[in-house]
């Protein structure tokens, strides 16, 4: 995200406020070395173990773990007659997932002839995350994606007055909320439950954040019986970099409204 997409230095709409041009097609891939020890399981068994693999930064994309092919367990895969073409890496060809009664079509690609701008990638293969049952960045189990190292989170306390409207009714207000800065996304305001002022009811949605943990959320419902479904999300256990958001609650839909200091949010 943080080099490929919104307004990074490889993304479709590179920033205009620098003294340089980067020269090369619209569409620009980096690879440079991953240096964890990374591991992919399926059906209990261990397919991927690398110390070698790298992060493709490609344009408008997030980043890909490519590891050489030498460390994979070669036994859990089979050929595939899929094939797709990239115009910026070449022809690439499939391999399926097959373990015991467990298949998943096409779960692996490499470029055995990449096109020779890319010439780097031959050797290398690429997992889809979905393919996989659980990855291990070292020994904790990681969730959504690898972190990228051009991506961070910062969380701050502040004095900003923040207001949260739905329609003319006032749903939070916070003077202490903290803000969570997340490289290619708008600032996120998380304020204490005691800060709402409207009935949250649990929704059931949770998702998963390589950089904050699993979220939870919540609708709101208003005195008329309006609901907004899961505008309001937090972290009741989130990762120890995004500790300080533990317990708090975010806003965000297309119904509400947030205004920070009295000016709308952005």
């Amino acid at each position: 995200m943080g080099l490929t997409r919104t307004d990074g230095p490889l993304s479709p709409r590179a920033p205009h406020s620098v003294n340089y041009a980067i020269d090369g097609p619209p569409h620009k891939l980096l690879m440079h070395p991953f240096p964890r020890r990374v591991r992919a399981e399926f059906a209990g068994r261990t397919i991927l173990d690398t110390r070698r693999g790298a992060l493709l930064h490609e344009t408008a994309l997030l980043p890909r773990l490519y590891v050489p092919e030498s460390d994979l367990d070669r036994d859990a895969f089979v050929g595939s007659d899929h094939t797709t073409h990239c115009p910026f890496k070449g022809d690439a060809t499939y391999l399926s997932l097959r373990v015991g009664d467990r298949t998943v079509e096409n779960a692996l690609w490499t470029y055995p002839d990449p096109v020779p701008a890319a010439e780097w990638l031959t050797g290398y293969a690429c997992l889809y995350w979905d393919a996989a049952d659980a990855w291990f960045d070292e020994d904790e189990q990681v969730h959504a994606h690898l972190t990228d190292p051009y991506t961070r989170v910062d969380v701050r306390p502040t004095s900003r007055h923040v207001q949260v409207f739905a329609g003319d009714v006032l749903v939070a207000e916070s003077h202490d909320p903290m803000r969570l800065d997340e490289t290619g996304l708008p600032p996120r305001w998380y304020l204490s439950p005691d800060d709402v002022r409207v009935p949250l009811e649990p929704s059931g949605t949770s998702q998963r954040c390589p950089y904050k943990g699993r979220s939870s959320y919540w609708s709101i419902r208003l005195a008329d019986g309006r609901e907004i479904t899961d505008a309001v999300w937090g972290y009741p256990d989130p990762l120890p970099e995004s500790s300080r958001i533990a317990g708090r609650l975010s806003f965000d839909h297309d119904d509400l409204r947030t205004l920070v200091d009295g000016e709308p949010a952005t």
